[in-house]
């Protein structure tokens, strides 16, 4: 007869694995070896959604970390870039963690900030070897300090080599404006920013905008036309319209590009096909390769996560959208080209083609 122990971890697997499907935000795959016939349990967390370039990059560079050990995964989204709301997210955080609890895996992979702030801070200090990527905000805000069960790479962003490369098209670019929106990834990443740019008297950042609604974001857009050289336009994912609903990043990109004369730049590719000037883009890959590795450690070699340090990827991506310098009427150095990822249109050309 079952116990009601295994009547309530059977009962919390299955409520959790209902919700997950029904919001399609769980899957399951596993990878087969030879070499071991009980596979390693790895659930990832991720803070966004799976279709998102970032997030596939991120994952692909972890599993060819473990490629050739077997491997059963399951995939949570949390989707807290278009399901943002409080309820939302405690949501997808509570059924994530029923899933911990029910699954019991043998490491928790988790990717950017969301993940770490709802769910892996629950666990700091468990048994459960965690491993994060993606992560901009100090690790010691989600309680990652000491001798504990987590370690993971950290996103530092490219924010002077973006700048340098913006300065390749602009030479004259020096007094530059942030925008953010009100997410934790941001207070980090500005720090960071200003941390870099003490060390270029050059650049003056003007000012940092946390900015909460559409309408915000556009009248801060529209007063600096001819007042600064550049925009930094990095978060953009919380905004309102009049309604209180969530505006679409992609809209908010698709304006600044058909409304916005100033050269503009972010640290992330997928922002370039979406109408901004140029960024020195972290490498999704690299930064779930070295996670992958630092879980490949802890599983094969019997590492602890403590043994193991919380480090930044090094290597950055120039990308340029050839569309947006075309419509800012400047013209990109061939060596930069030569050099670069270019996007030469814009994603919503592609969309409107299709139709």
């Amino acid at each position: 007869m079952n116990s009601p122990k295994a009547l309530t971890t059977c009962r919390v697997a299955l409520l959790s694995a209902a919700f997950l499907l029904a919001t399609g935000t769980i899957r399951s795959e596993a990878v087969h070896s030879a070499d071991r016939v009980e596979p390693y349990r790895i659930l990832h967390v991720m803070s966004y959604h799976g279709s998102w370039q970032w997030n596939i990059d991120q994952y692909r560079g972890f599993r060819d970390a473990l490629k050739d050990l077997p491997v059963e995964y399951e995939v949570m989204e949390m989707d807290t870039k278009r399901r943002s709301t409080p309820q939302a997210i405690e949501d997808s955080a509570g059924a994530a963690q029923a899933m911990i609890e029910a699954w019991q895996p043998d490491l928790l992979y988790t990717n950017d900030d969301h993940a770490q702030q709802h769910v892996a801070s629950r666990y700091a200090g468990d048994e459960l070897p965690i491993v994060f990527s993606g992560v901009n905000a100090e690790p010691a805000n989600y309680g990652f300090t000491g001798d504990n069960n987590v370690t993971g790479i950290r996103e530092v962003e490219h924010s002077l080599q973006t700048i340098r490369l913006l300065q390749g098209i602009v030479p004259d670019v020096s007094k530059i404006a942030l925008i953010v929106d009100e997410g934790p990834t941001w207070p980090g990443t500005v720090e960071r920013v200003r941390q870099n740019l003490a060390s270029a008297p050059d650049i003056e950042l003007m000012a940092v905008h946390t900015i909460s609604t559409f309408e915000e974001y556009k009248h801060v857009v529209e007063h600096y036309q001819g007042k600064i050289d550049a925009l930094g336009i990095l978060g953009v994912f919380t905004f309102t319209d009049a309604y209180g609903d969530k505006v679409a990043y992609e809209d908010v990109l698709r304006w600044t590009a058909e409304n916005s004369m100033i050269p503009d730049f972010s640290f992330w590719g997928d922002r370039i096909e979406l109408g901004t000037l140029v960024a020195m883009r972290v490498s999704g890959y690299e930064q779930g390769l070295a996670a992958g590795r630092q879980a490949r450690a802890i599983l094969l070699d019997g590492k602890h996560p403590s043994e193991l340090p919380m480090e930044a990827t090094m290597r950055g991506d120039p990308t340029i959208s050839l569309a947006r310098a075309r419509a800012l009427g400047l013209k990109v150095p061939s060596s930069l080209l030569l050099n670069s990822d270019v996007k030469t249109s814009y994603r919503w050309e592609h969309v409107q083609a299709e139709r």
